[in-house]
Formats: structure tokens, sequence, C-alpha cells
């Protein structure tokens, strides 16, 4: 029960990841990006400082492991990023809520693969409601490339989190995957986003751009130990120990909880569409982790011929023991 809590707190943190970036916007993304999953890594030698083991020491994992993990946390994040440099920011975010329905038929049996995807339908059109709101979608081929990469942040996520479902490991692997991202990210700003070339003005340029003010400060570390950071610990516990199912199905409420926190904090307006989203989705997961209906029925049924056989073994035996008599 507590590690399914874990994980809704996760998807309560991705909630809040809108209205916590409010401050770092004016951030490069990937400098962003580097600093939350640095403040990540950090949250592992805490635990370790607070519950008595070496702050160093070898990553218990593989080398598909960490191929895998550092390729979900960091590809997810890359291919998010550059589908909004190609594609509108609306369809970037409906095309990659998709993850949820995903994560639901994936996780879900042959028996309730059906159930899964509707439910998923019908919460994926409530996430409908809130991003678009009562504006219009249109999908141009112009923008294909954001459409590709923002269906592949999807499809790694929900493959992820599958994977983190059905194989175990240890809490401090996302810390050292956290590292392993945020090194990558640290590169990426590099590469795409600061301005190396030149001489003394461009290194100062480049300095002055890792200078930040106090309200930025608060957002960096907010983020890194709340959605961009944190909250990977707390999905790691919630899929590997608690409901995958149901935390899948909630999954579809981070949008509806990051408009309900911009309307609180007045960066939104409130509306109906906020209602309507909360129904359908409440609905979705509601069809998606009803079970069979079948199963009790058939378990008394079971019972009810077990019951029967050994009525008759009993009479037999019985039987048997009539015709053989009483022993002299």
């Amino acid at each position: 029960m507590m590690a399914t809590i874990y994980g809704a707190l996760a998807i309560v943190m991705w909630g809040a990841l809108a209205l916590l970036g409010v401050n770092t916007k004016a951030i490069p993304a990937f400098q962003l990006l580097f600093m939350c999953f640095f403040i990540s890594a950090l949250l592992m030698f805490v635990r370790r400082f607070l519950i008595g083991q070496p702050l160093l020491c070898k990553p218990a994992m593989t080398l598909p492991q960490w191929l895998l993990g550092t390729g979900a946390l960091f590809g997810f994040h890359f291919c998010y990023f550059i589908a909004l440099k190609h594609a509108p920011a609306i369809a970037v975010s409906l095309i990659c809520y998709f993850w949820p329905m995903l994560l639901a038929i994936l996780l879900a049996g042959k028996a309730t693969r059906l159930r899964a995807l509707a439910g998923g339908i019908i919460g994926f059109i409530g996430i409908g409601f809130i991003i678009l709101g009562d504006g219009e979608i249109s999908f141009n081929a112009e923008f294909v490339l954001g459409y590709v990469l923002a269906g592949a942040c999807a499809l790694i996520w929900s493959s992820y989190s599958w994977y983190l479902s059905r194989f175990g490991g240890e809490l401090d692997n996302i810390g050292w995957l956290s590292l392993a991202v945020a090194l990558l990210s640290l590169a990426a700003h590099f590469l795409l986003e600061s301005p190396l070339s030149g001489g003394l003005s461009s290194s100062s340029r480049v300095f002055g751009l890792w200078q930040f003010d106090g309200e930025q400060w608060l957002g960096i570390i907010l983020l890194g130990l709340g959605p961009v950071g944190g909250a990977f610990y707390l999905w790691d516990l919630g899929l590997k120990k608690g409901n995958s199912q149901l935390l899948a199905s909630m999954s579809f409420c981070s949008p509806l909880i990051s408009s309900v926190l911009l309307a609180l904090a007045g960066y939104n307006a409130w509306s109906m569409n906020i209602l309507i989203a909360l129904a359908l989705i409440l609905l979705g997961a509601l069809i998606a982790n009803k079970k069979p209906a079948n199963n009790k029925p058939a378990d008394k049924k079971q019972l009810h011929q077990a019951k029967a056989a050994d009525s008759q073994a009993n009479k037999a035996l019985a039987v048997k023991a009539e015709r053989i008599g009483p022993v002299s």
C-alpha cells in the first residue's frame, strides 16, 4: 500500500512541474536538466549518509541496465525538448500523454487488456480537455519530426515504466542513473545551447549564464527535489512494489493536477474542462482497474465441484467399508 502511495506522490510531483518551473523559464532546457538531475543524484548520497552506508561504492547495475536506464531518462527529455522545437507545444504534450495508456496496456494481462485499452482511451480523452482547453489542434506535415519525437517520448517512458514494474533493482540505481543523465545533459547544453565560439567575451557570456537570482535557484532546487529528481525514486518504488496497474491509470491525473495548481496560483483561469477531465479520468481508471466479474462465480463453482467430489469419495469409502464388514 505504501509503495502505491509513493508512486501516487510522484504523479502529484509531475503535476506540480509547470508551477514549479515558472521561475526557471529563462534557463536553457538542458542546463536546467543538468542541475535538476545533479540534485537527484545528491539525494542518493544524502540517503546513504543518513542510514550509515558508504557514500561511494560500485553501482549494482549491469551494462544493459546502465544503457536502458540512462537511455530512457535522458532520451525521454532529449526527445521532448527537441520535439518542442519542431512542433507546437500543445500537440507535443498531447502525443506524449499516450504513455499512461500504453503502460496500462503493457501491464494488463490477456483477460484485462481490452478493459485497460478502453479505460486508457477514456482517460486520454480527459487529458485532451485539459491540454486543448477551448482551442483546437491541427496536425500539419511540416511538424512531422516533432510529432515523431513526441511519440518516441510516449514509447520510451511507457516501456521504461513497464521495465521497472517487471525487474528488480536497488533504489540507488536511480541516483547513479541521475548522475549519468546530468553529465549527458551538461554535454548537450554546451553542444546545443551554450555560445562556446569566440574569445574572452564568449567565455564571459558562458559564465554569466550560470548566475541565477534567488527565485531561479529556488525553482531549480524544488524541481530537483521534486518532479525532475525525487519523483523518479518514488516512481521506481511504486512500480516495483505497488499496484502498477492503478498507477498507470492515475498517471492521467498529472496534467489535471497541473491545471488545478496553476489555477489556484492565479496563472490559469478555472474552467469546466477541469471537471470534465476529472470525471473522464476517474471513469477511465475505474474501467481499467475493475476486476473481472467472472472471477468469484468461477471460484464458487470450482469450490462446489470440489465439495461434490469429496462427498462422492466419502460415500464410496463407506460402501466399501460395509462390504468388508467388521474385522474379528
